[in-house]
């Protein structure tokens, strides 16, 4: 969340996002007007918003185009682009309309070089007498990947604890990789345990040191999700003036995301510390 602050603060703007679920981050860059193209399997703040607020609203009034596929076929697309393999094949999408139903039809396709020219491909498999279908995704290859993890060391190695869901796979199938971390450590510690890594360090191009830095998100082991935060989001979220207001207190009046950090204030912070025993902060605290 820290990086992509700082991405609305910069202006950063006509972004293709290629995302296996987003959330709360990607609401941010979809209600700032940063994002034209966006690709997704997941877009919600769970039983808060079961579709993001901001994002729900640009689809509906046209302003960003988007394609949908199944968290299943994300993860190989990111899986075939870190194997430098053009496509993969699966089940998934058999029968839906994810098959079906493209968000950038063929013309649009053809006119622009960094999307595939097909959504996907059903085909029968060459290798079985039954003839059984298998959908194929194609590969894709960001150009920037950046994740938010537990520990990094200067040099760029990089530990996810607990689940990684795609990250890895994105982040080595993409050509620049940025990690922020609640944790910088030294190399050292990182090698004491090599198996426990997740990323190269010659894979990670820059890494930015900030704790709390996925907030009003989760880090498992450092924090839980800040309900009241993202509550109260939701209900500015679906008012344009507010949501404005919103941008300018929290994300462009705040210079840095420490800054930011201060205005949700050192006691509300506290309250969402993991439990060493849960990973997660007891609810009976939020």
């Amino acid at each position: 969340m820290a990086i992509v602050h700082e991405i609305i603060r910069q202006r950063i703007g006509q972004l293709h996002l290629v995302m296996h679920s987003g959330s709360q981050a990607m609401d941010l860059l979809v209600g700032a007007g940063l994002v034209d193209l966006l690709e997704i399997a997941y877009g919600a703040n769970g039983r808060l918003a079961p579709t993001c607020v901001r994002f729900r609203r640009a689809v509906q009034e046209g302003t960003l185009r988007i394609e949908d596929y199944s968290n299943y076929q994300m993860t190989l697309r990111f899986m075939a682009g870190a194997m430098g393999a053009p496509f993969l094949p699966t089940y998934s999408g058999l029968g839906s309309d994810i098959i079906e139903k493209w968000g950038f039809d063929s013309q649009f396709r053809e006119r622009t070089p960094e999307i595939s020219l097909r959504k996907a491909v059903v085909i029968e498999d060459p290798f079985s007498r039954e003839k059984q279908h298998v959908v194929l995704v194609p590969a894709v290859n960001p150009d920037v990947t950046i994740i938010h993890v537990q520990k990094a060391a200067e040099d760029g190695t990089t530990r996810i604890e607990g689940l990684t869901f795609a990250d890895i796979e994105q982040a080595r199938a993409s050509k620049h990789v940025i990690v922020s971390c609640e944790e910088l450590v030294s190399p050292d510690e990182l090698r004491q345990d090599p198996w426990c890594n997740s990323l190269p360090h010659v894979i990670v191009d820059a890494v930015v040191h900030q704790p709390f830095g996925a907030h009003p998100t989760a880090c498992y082991r450092y924090y839980d999700y800040d309900m009241k935060h993202l509550e109260e989001y939701r209900e500015i979220a679906a008012d344009d003036e507010r949501f404005r207001d919103y941008l300018e207190h929290y994300v462009l009046g705040a210079h840095a995301f420490d800054e930011y950090l201060r205005l949700i204030g050192d006691e509300q912070l506290d309250r969402l510390r993991a439990s060493l025993g849960l990973g997660y902060a007891r609810r009976d605290l939020l």
